[in-house]
């Protein structure tokens, strides 16, 4: 009984870890894209639906489209996650990729502001998270 507890236990911190290290990469992603105001929230005290969200503005369709594409691309390929959803690319003003323990959001500045998914979430802890500043 005890070696099975202990396996459980270890699975779930290798879970967080491995969701922490593909929020990252998403957040990474979108900077490296042009996103903007970059946010990840540690949703694990919160809801035990899922344990980050990563959150970012983009300034046009096609450059929301690129960071969906971009992050999508390197979470599958990369890191060996599979999307499990897809909400909002046709319309882009918000987009919503659901990978189960990690959900991210990018959206035109105008709908962040109207969502608020930060102030709705601010019991929230914020990851750090520092842009690189990568440069165009």
């Amino acid at each position: 009984m005890e070696k099975s507890t202990a396996r459980c236990e270890g699975s779930r911190v290798e879970q967080h870890v491995g969701a922490l290290e593909r929020a990252l990469a998403a957040a990474r992603v979108a900077e490296e894209n042009r996103g903007r105001d970059i946010a990840i929230l540690d949703m694990r005290e919160v809801t035990p639906i899922f344990d980050y969200f990563v959150i970012a503005s983009g300034t046009s369709r096609r450059q929301l489209h690129a960071m969906s594409e971009e992050i999508d691309h390197t979470l599958e390929d990369d890191l060996g996650d599979r999307r499990l959803g897809i909400e909002g690319y046709a319309e882009s003003r918000w987009i919503l990729l659901d990978y189960g323990d990690v959900v991210i959001h990018l959206f035109e500045p105008e709908m962040r502001a109207y969502y608020a998914l930060e102030q709705l979430w601010g019991h929230a802890k914020r990851v750090p998270f520092e842009p690189r500043g990568i440069s165009v």
